[in-house]
């Protein structure tokens, strides 16, 4: 398994998991600005649990990455056309804004920051996951097996729910609850184990499909 840090080092490595900005919300619910589309500096540093300062150092240190995945500074007419949009009431001259894949940037440049670790390394889990399947160069056969098929769509709708529901959940109980913290945090950890293990079941049948003749053996291991 690959080291979650290897993330902060290779910008190889970043660019190849900025689409998977539905990890986000899968570690911790990210509240958007009205317009659906983007978060300011603030929401940033309160997604992250660290200071503004922090986010605008490393915005500093890496501006020409982050401007490639949205993050932008706006002034002027635009300015104004975005606070009417969104509903800003500040009458401040420009305003800092990442998009959600920004925001994914910033996960994987971020050291101090618990979450940033966490969408780190379930942004690894899930490329070891992808890479782990094997590749089918053979022509699909007519016989493929149909129970197969229904447990993977199963699996994928199950960790679908799982991530889009019930971690989101969890994570809005935690910061709204301070009587159960450690236990709401305890439930969160185990649905994501569960949905992890949804992701292996899931490369396990796709393997099962490939070799029908060891399906048998596989299904034993499985018991």
């Amino acid at each position: 398994m690959i080291d979650e840090s290897v993330l902060l080092e290779s910008s190889t490595l970043r660019k190849s998991v900025l689409d998977r900005t539905d990890v986000l919300d899968r570690v911790k619910a990210l509240s958007l600005l009205p317009d659906g589309m983007h978060v300011t500096t603030a929401m940033v540093a309160s997604y992250f649990e660290v200071t503004i300062e922090a986010v605008r150092a490393l915005v500093h240190d890496h501006r020409a990455e982050l401007d490639m995945n949205g993050y932008r500074v706006l002034t002027g007419s635009e300015l104004s056309y975005f606070k009417q949009l969104s509903g800003i009431q500040s009458r401040t001259r420009s305003l800092a804004i990442f998009s959600r894949r920004a925001v994914l940037n910033v996960a994987m440049l971020l050291r101090d920051s618990d979450v940033a670790r966490q969408v780190r390394a379930y942004l690894l889990d899930m490329e070891y996951l992808a890479r782990a399947q094997p590749v089918d160069n053979s022509v699909r056969r007519p016989a493929d097996s149909l129970d197969a098929r229904i447990d993977r769509r199963i699996d994928e709708r199950i960790t679908h729910i799982l991530g889009r529901t019930v971690v989101p959940l969890f994570n809005a109980l935690i910061e709204t609850s301070g009587e159960h913290r450690r236990e709401l945090i305890a439930l969160r950890s185990g649905v994501q184990r569960i949905e992890r293990r949804l992701h292996w079941h899931h490369a396990r049948l796709q393997r099962l499909e490939r070799s029908p003749g060891n399906t048998l053996k596989a299904l034993e291991g499985l018991e």
